[in-house]
């Protein structure tokens, strides 16, 4: 059977739907107005293609308003810019309460960018939005572009909704130096994942239904990773801990949520907290800001 996902972009559809379908429910941890009509059928029909669907939709939900309180607290400190490095269909420019002074800039491929605008040309973005169509493997661009924002801003974060896992470990350390030499960055957000949560994905099927996109980030020590490039961690969110926090419990059949239950009775204290920070958000900061 051939995979939904035909390349690392078809990603950004399926994810919107998702945000769509979270808008929808009377318990929702955010509200995307834009998601449907950015989602599409495309997006609807990815997802309706994908496994594990229910568990994607709970991460999606979760991951989504871990960074909205990341963003927040960053424009809160000071940020007045927002960098968002494969930005894809997010809509968080037209949809959270931002500053109309804030300038928010996204960065993606010149077919999803150009999507993007025709569906939203006619609503108007919170603050001062700016796309930028660039394929941002092309580091020479990037390099132009960051020094560029770098000279226009006064304190920037940097937003990686989703996309480190699909760089290898040399893209991931040259964009981290990169950004290290844009003195002006203070904030990153990233994905993490746990070495023993990308084991098991990489046996496991997802990896055939994701074969055009695959996950290729493999650190080991992750937090160790980034602070070889010069940054460290200023907060962490992981979808198990933030999943009790905001009442959103793991959507696991009955004979799972059994099994689950069960394994608290002969797991340590501290097997079963690692198995909790598997996934989740980090909010990372330069190592010299303390």
């Amino acid at each position: 059977m051939s995979s939904p996902i035909k390349d690392v972009s078809d990603t950004a559809f399926w994810i919107a739907h998702h945000r769509r379908l979270e808008s929808e429910r009377s318990d929702a941890l955010f509200h995307d107005p834009f998601a449907a009509k950015l989602a599409g059928e495309r997006g609807r029909k990815i997802s309706e293609a994908m496994p594990s669907s229910r568990v994607v939709a709970w991460t999606v939900a979760l991951r989504t308003r871990i960074i909205d309180e990341f963003l927040q607290f960053a424009i809160e400190s000071g940020v007045d810019t927002v960098l968002s490095l494969g930005a894809g269909l997010d809509a968080r420019p037209y949809r959270m309460k931002l500053p109309p002074s804030l300038h928010w800039i996204e960065a993606d491929y010149p077919q999803i960018l150009d999507y993007k605008e025709t569906q939203l040309q006619a609503d108007q973005p919170c603050c001062h939005l700016e796309r930028v169509k660039i394929d941002l493997a092309d580091r020479e661009r990037r390099r132009e572009l960051f020094a560029r924002i770098n000279v226009q801003a006064h304190g920037i974060l940097v937003l990686t909704e989703g996309l480190i896992p699909y760089l290898d470990n040399d893209q991931v350390a040259s964009l981290a130096d990169d950004l290290l030499a844009t003195r002006q960055v203070r904030f990153w957000i990233v994905d993490y994942f746990s070495a023993e949560a990308l084991e098991y994905r990489r046996r496991r099927g997802p990896v055939r239904a994701m074969q055009n996109a695959p996950f290729k980030f493999a650190p080991g020590d992750w937090f160790d990773f980034f602070k070889r490039h010069g940054w460290q961690m200023k907060d962490v969110r992981y979808f198990t801990e933030e999943a009790e926090r905001l009442g959103r419990g793991f959507p696991a059949s009955w004979g799972l949520r059994l099994l689950m239950a069960a394994s608290r009775l002969w797991l340590s204290q501290e097997r079963r907290k690692a198995m909790g920070r598997y996934a989740g958000y980090v909010l990372l900061e330069r190592a010299a800001a303390r």
